[in-house]
């Protein structure tokens, strides 16, 4: 073994802690933007069974929701409820469809709007979506973490002596949670399906035992309308007093961004392409619809079986009923050993809501910000994120005492600010297609989700601070990132067209000689002054075989990209590179590299020294791709090829 093996080795020993958290990133494929970005073809499953892995995000709310309902509005819950389902079926549900069929791999309202915007305020305006969804997918995480401890904590078989400690309790469960991904967790559908379907089965009888209950209990009703009456009177007071109240309840709408995200688990049709998979569409359509359904049919009666029989006092902070109404209903009319089951499902199923948010957040992050030069590296392996993940949960969870009420802003906000650019996104997809009618009915439902963001955000100020934490957060280390990651080579592939490959290809027969050249009118003189100026400078002979390279840059805020190398020959003796790139020193460089590969020779590229302050010129560079472009491009060559005896020359004059 030669000594360079060794020392290599002896260096990779050194470690394993690092190979083993980025042990997955090379593993992925290349056309995967996320760990649950696009799966294998084994890992397609049925619509329903796809809607449990959503479910488990979107019913687990059943634990908690009620209860909010009862706090929030009183015994105008059932009646907010009613405006919440409404809210739900004939607007967030519409608006998801429309996402499903114009963003069918997986991508979700964020790319559609993304598509709208290019540039830094395109990429900006991915980073405030991406802090509101950060703020949505870890709240979920620490929200149901600790409304699973609530139900631990209110068990009467558990130990006198563990109740108290539920900041604990739901970090060990935000651990527990990391601990599954960093185990290695791709596939949860089938936990997702056996967890679902016993919660909801659970539910259904609480819920029909309650309702059965009441109907055969009619005093308790006539106490609920007369109270309703004494506090309220006028029906359309009432309305209107549930429409403000709507806001507060707007975490029943969570589970819709996730229902579009899991999309590419789907199994489609035969037919199915990946431009035209109409059998994914139409299955998420199901999943989406038959999930607003259900949980529509749960969130009415509970909200009227626990507006009736249960007193106001046991949903205030530490009443029996708070975080837990349909528990307490269990154990209350079912119970212990029923209710302490229930109590076991509702734990699992809340826990595992987690597990859903934790995928939505490795699936968003890699999508986005590593592909935009602003996530290290390591953003692109799942272990690392975890851990990240993972800590944030951490600090929410003691920053909130592991309290479901007091992040319950929070969650809302980030569930309506998401829900509000998906309907945003599909209105204006809908003018862009000039389709009028659906224009304005979207419209309308995008207002509506406006009001009601903007009334959350107006009643619960502490979820836009959290937001405003998370984008603050993300544009400081995307800023960071791409800083770091100036001279990094960031173009995935070069192809060339037959004429350029043969202006190569010629030149290796003797030195490969390039000329970096700003294009302005492109006449001849320009061409003409161009080569006597860098033959000056350069002392080369005047006869000597060049070729100009031109680079046009298209969209600088864009970090990854591919080149497209055409050859042309202008004013019948000038040979002409052209090439379109997001940064001219990054395509320079790579065309070099590619160059150096395809003949076995070293290129030569001469440069002109860029006019003015070298630090201005280098801002120009990371903002405008263009700036300091003869040291960067040298830079850029040296940190790609350490090997000088390899490396492309880079000559300025």
């Amino acid at each position: 073994m030669s000594v360079d093996m060794r020392e290599r080795v002896r260096e990779r020993r050194k470690r394993p802690l690092r190979d083993w958290l980025l042990a997955d990133t090379a593993a992925r494929p290349a056309q995967t933007e996320g760990p649950y970005g696009r799966p294998p073809e084994r890992h397609h499953h049925s619509w329903w069974k796809v809607m449990c892995l959503t479910g488990v995000d979107y019913f687990s709310t059943l634990g908690y929701q009620p209860g909010i309902a009862a706090l929030a509005a009183g015994v105008l819950s059932p009646i907010a409820t009613l405006v919440l389902v409404l809210v739900t079926l004939l607007g967030a549900l519409p608006v998801y469809r429309r996402v499903a069929q114009d963003s069918p791999h997986g991508e979700g309202s964020i790319a559609m709007l993304v598509k709208l915007l290019t540039y830094w305020q395109g990429k900006l305006f991915v980073l405030v979506l991406l802090g509101f969804a950060a703020t949505d997918f870890i709240i979920t995480i620490t929200l149901s973490a600790a409304d699973a401890t609530a139900h631990i904590d209110e068990n009467p078989f558990w130990p006198a002596g563990l109740r108290g400690h539920e900041v604990i309790i739901t970090l060990l469960l935000v651990a527990l949670l990391g601990a599954v991904f960093l185990k290695g967790f791709t596939e949860a559908i089938g936990i997702a399906v056996g967890l679902v379907g016993v919660y909801l089965a659970l539910n259904a009888v609480v819920v029909v035992d309650a309702l059965w209950r009441v109907v055969t209990h009619p005093a308790r009703v006539t106490d609920w309308t007369a109270a309703l009456t004494a506090q309220h009177g006028d029906p359309l007071l009432m309305i209107g007093i549930a429409l403000l109240v709507f806001p507060k309840l707007a975490l029943g709408l969570s589970g819709f961004e996730t229902g579009v995200a899991v999309m590419p688990h789907i199994q489609g049709d035969s037919a199915d392409t990946e431009e035209k998979p109409a059998g994914r569409i139409r299955g998420a359509r199901r999943l989406l619809t038959t999930a607003a359904v259900i949980m529509s049919i749960f969130l009415v009666t509970s909200s009227i079986v626990t507006t009736v029989l249960i007193p106001a006092e046991a949903y205030k902070p530490g009443g029996a009923a708070n975080g837990r109404a349909l528990a307490y209903l269990a154990h209350q009319h079912l119970g212990e050993v029923f209710g302490t089951v229930y109590d076991l499902s509702t734990i699992a199923i809340l826990w595992f809501a987690g597990a859903s948010a934790m995928a939505g957040l490795l699936n968003l992050v890699p999508r986005y910000l590593p592909r935009y030069g602003m996530a290290p590296t390591w953003a692109r392996a799942v272990r690392p994120l975890v851990l990240v993940f993972t800590v944030v949960a951490f600090v929410i969870t003691i920053a909130f005492e592991a309290s479901v009420d007091a992040q319950g802003g929070a969650y809302a906000t980030g569930v309506l600010v998401l829900i509000t650019s998906a309907a945003t996104a599909v209105t204006l997809s809908a003018r862009h297609r000039r389709q009028h009618g659906r224009t304005v009915a979207f419209g309308i439902i995008a207002v509506i989700f406006v009001y009601t963001t903007i009334a959350n955000i107006v009643e619960r100020p502490d979820g836009v601070k959290i937001a405003a934490c998370f984008i603050a957060g993300i544009i400081a280390v995307s800023l960071l990132s791409r800083l770091f990651r100036a001279f990094e080579l960031r173009v995935n592939r070069v192809e060339l067209d037959p004429v350029a490959r043969q202006f190569i290809t010629e030149g290796a027969r003797r030195r490969i000689r390039l000329i970096a050249h700003e294009s302005a009118s492109r006449d001849a003189a320009e061409y003409r002054d161009k080569l006597a100026q860098i033959v000056a400078d350069n002392d080369f002979p005047a006869d000597a075989d060049v070729v100009f390279v031109e680079v046009t840059v298209t969209d600088p805020s864009d970090f990854e990209t591919e080149l497209h190398v055409t050859g042309a020959v202008v004013h019948g003796k000038y040979r002409v590179l052209r090439l379109a790139s997001s940064s001219v020193p990054n395509a320079l460089a790579a065309l070099l590299l590619h160059v150096r590969d395809l003949t076995h020779r070293r290129p030569h590229i001469y440069f002109e020294w860029t006019e003015g302050n070298p630090a201005g010129n280098f801002l120009r560079y990371l903002i405008f791709g263009q700036g300091e472009i003869a040291p960067v491009t040298r830079e850029i060559l040296r940190q790609q090829e350490p090997d000088r005896s390899r490396r492309p020359h880079v000559h300025a004059g």
